[in-house]
């Protein structure tokens, strides 16, 4: 009988180490699942924005999207270079001329 009453005490110390392990993994679970909702608000405000500015929220096409901007900003950038470097040769023609 002894040995059944040392096993029954070894198990609810056991129990009572278990607890403490349990809550603190039930507070992470509770924790985590509010993160989850907070981060899931976060995604659909995001997509909301993306929808208003670009039309749509898709990914792909957003990336398109700024493929295409930044493509586009490039040729305008050379097009300006080119226009400065035309007139730099004028003004010089010019400056030859007089």
């Amino acid at each position: 009988m002894t040995n059944l009453t040392r096993l029954e005490s070894d198990n609810l110390r056991r129990l009572e180490e278990m607890r403490s392990t349990f809550e603190k993994l039930r507070a992470e679970r509770i924790r985590a699942e509010g993160e989850v909702e907070r981060l899931t608000r976060e995604l659909e405000q995001a997509r909301e924005q993306a929808r208003a500015e670009f039309g749509t929220d898709d990914e792909a096409a957003i990336r398109q999207l700024i493929e295409d901007a930044s493509a586009q900003n490039a040729k305008r950038v050379e097009e300006f270079g080119a226009a400065l470097r035309d007139i730099e040769a004028r003004l010089k023609q010019l400056g030859g001329e007089r």
